[in-house]
C-alpha cells in the first residue's frame, strides 16, 4: 500500500494573514477555503491555515496534524490499528468527499487518512525528465 504526506493543519490566529505570508515568502497559491480557514497549495502539499478556537484551552498556535493519502482507506485503517494507532474521528461521506478519518498515533499525535486527498495536493509527484547533457 502506498502512502503519502500531503496535508498539513497548522492553527493560527489570522487564516488570511497567514495566507498572505504563504504566497509572498513561498509562492504558495490559495487552493480554497476551509471550514475555518484557508487551503494553500505549493502544488504538491495542500496547507490548511485554520483559525485556533480561542475558546478551546487545548488548541494552540502551530502544527495541528498531518494527513496521509492513502491507496486504499480500509486497509491503511487495518494497517495503522495493528500498528497502534486508534481511530478518532470522522468518515467521508461520499466517494468524492475531502472528508478524512482522524486517528492518532501510540503518542496521541493526531492524523488524517484520505482516499481522496486534499484540494491542491497531488498523490502522485511526476518528476521532469532531465535534460540531456
Amino acid at each position: 500500500m502506498s502512502s503519502k504526506l500531503r496535508h498539513i493543519a497548522l492553527l493560527v490566529p489570522d487564516p488570511e494573514a497567514a495566507a498572505t505570508f504563504f504566497e509572498n515568502a513561498f509562492g504558495f497559491h490559495r487552493a480554497g477555503n476551509a471550514r475555518r480557514g484557508i487551503y494553500m497549495s505549493d502544488g504538491t502539499m495542500n496547507v490548511a491555515l485554520l483559525k485556533v478556537d480561542e475558546n478551546d484551552p487545548k488548541e494552540r498556535i502551530g502544527i495541528y496534524h498531518f494527513g496521509m493519502w492513502v491507496d486504499d482507506l480500509p486497509e491503511a485503517e487495518a494497517q495503522v490499528q495493528a500498528a497502534g494507532g486508534s481511530y478518532l474521528a470522522g468518515r467521508p461521506t461520499s466517494p468524492n468527499s475531502f472528508y478524512e478519518c482522524k486517528y492518532k498515533d501510540p503518542l496521541g499525535i493526531v492524523f488524517d487518512l484520505t482516499h481522496n486527498g486534499w484540494a491542491g495536493a497531488v498523490k502522485e509527484v511526476v518528476p521532469a525528465e532531465k535534460e540531456s547533457v
